[in-house]
């Protein structure tokens, strides 16, 4: 572990200096006093609208009959459903990652030879990280928290680019294609850095492949034998697909827009939404919901009981067990009801996955949990619309499966989502206007000044 020094410490100075913190809190009945959108959403959850984008649409809802009700889930990539694109991925060694990417940042699917181009341009970027970037910036200071490193790899990307600051869309189209080509390496080798000096490790670096694609280059790069089955990495590029990207609204996007609308550059917006990501109520989410999984397998003796996995389910849902938060992490979602489609998508593929690894306990331990999670909420919280699994249900379920280590859950979600980042980033610097800044009410009384010697 690094040595803290002083100033990781909490005096006694800030201790009593923190009192004035913890009890500056607003009177909540203000929020409704002045109609105040709190987390961007209205009194039924659904989202204040900010913009307008091209890049992707999220369907939570229909209206029939005049009236707004909840509807099965659909997610769109520039008008065409996720569904459709994942089930067009026919054959065992056809990889979409980077198909859908191209498609995100580019308006259209891509013909063979725009593909074959494309996958080229990755391949010869992830040949060109920095001279001596592994070791002046990923060994000098390795993180426990590996989103922390790729943040702080990504600013450091900005000394290295001789034209880091030109919006031109060519050139922002040049540093989003070679940080969609880094970060694979960047997340791994952080990885690494972090085994080797932190938890006294071995430190083992493979080169990217130029042959293969990004999911199966992480695998490649991650395992000491490079070796992975067509599955792992089938199942690790689906994943990739389902979260390059969802909607302009959610958290890390949004940051995505609102700091590009400030004209800043890449580096740094890109640092900014992954800050935003690296949260437990975002990206992740996955881990939290791993976390309980194994609260519930650890508290639960026998798994097909659904008895006695409804009592522990209930005492979560409390706040009696887990965290106390009373969340089932995993369920729920902030757009979604019936269903979420990436959900229901990755859930055939990680049937398939249980069965190579011989996992299908497991596998029907989760489907309980789900169904019963369900049925709880729905009856105890009076949910004005449904709840289901979200896409972090069964996400770190399937990271577990192969092999992968906690700590790279959430970059993997940032590898993918690095894709719909760059578009949305393109298309507020295309449509470039105003610099987003929302209202805020002062609700503070005034106060007259006190001199110093009388306070």
């Amino acid at each position: 572990m690094p040595v803290l020094n002083k100033y990781s410490k909490v005096s006694p100075d800030i201790e009593r200096l923190s009192q004035y913190c913890i009890n500056e809190k607003i009177d909540p009945e203000l929020y409704s006093k002045y109609d105040v959108k709190r987390g961007l959403r209205d009194l039924n959850g659904k989202g204040v609208l900010t913009g307008l984008t091209e890049v992707s649409e999220i369907v939570a809802s229909k209206v029939i009959d005049g009236k707004t009700v909840p509807c099965d889930g659909e997610l769109y990539y520039r008008g065409i459903n996720v569904k459709d694109l994942i089930g067009n991925l026919a054959p065992e060694d056809h990889f979409g990652f980077e198909e859908i990417a191209f498609l995100l940042l580019f308006g259209k699917l891509p013909t063979i030879d725009e593909l074959n181009g494309f996958s080229r341009i990755l391949a010869e970027y992830r040949t060109i990280l920095p001279k001596n970037y592994v070791r002046d910036v990923i060994m000098q200071k390795p993180s426990n928290d590996i989103m922390n490193n790729l943040a702080r790899g990504v600013l450091n990307l900005y000394a290295y680019d001789q034209n880091p600051d030109d919006q031109s869309i060519q050139n922002v189209l040049r540093q989003s294609l070679e940080l969609l080509a880094f970060f694979p390496m960047i997340s791994v080798y952080s990885y690494q850095a972090k085994q080797y000096y932190n938890d006294k490790g071995s430190f083992i670096i493979h080169r990217p492949s130029p042959e293969l694609s990004t999911a199966e280059n992480f695998l490649y790069m991650l395992r000491p034998d490079k070796k992975f089955t067509p599955l792992e990495a089938k199942i690790l590029d689906i994943a990739l697909i389902l979260h390059a990207e969802h909607g302009g609204g959610n958290n890390s996007t949004f940051t995505t827009h609102v700091v590009s609308s400030s004209g800043t550059d890449t580096y740094s917006s890109v640092a900014a939404s992954l800050s935003s990501l690296k949260g437990p109520k975002h990206g992740g989410a996955n881990i939290k919901a791993m976390r309980m999984f194994q609260e519930i397998k650890r508290n639960v003796s026998d798994w097909t009981d659904d008895e006695e996995l409804k009592a522990y389910i209930e005492k979560i849902l409390h706040k009696e067990a887990f965290d106390n938060a009373g969340v089932i992490y995993g369920m729920g979602h902030a757009v979604y009801s019936i269903s979420d489609p990436r959900a229901l998508i990755f859930k055939d593929y990680v049937e398939q996955l249980s069965r190579e690894k011989n996992r299908m306990a497991e596998f029907e331990f989760y489907t309980k949990v789900e169904k019963i999670s369900a049925e709880l909420i729905a009856k105890e919280r009076r949910i004005f619309k449904g709840v289901s699994a979200n896409i972090d249900f069964y996400s770190g379920f399937v990271y577990s499966m192969l092999g992968l280590p906690v700590e790279l859950f959430t970059p993997l979600f940032a590898i993918a989502r690095i894709a719909g980042w760059s578009a949305h980033r393109i298309e507020e610097i295309n449509n470039a206007g105003k610099i987003i800044r929302p209202a805020y009410m002062c609700v503070q009384p005034r106060q007259e000044y006190i001199p110093r010697d009388k306070r």
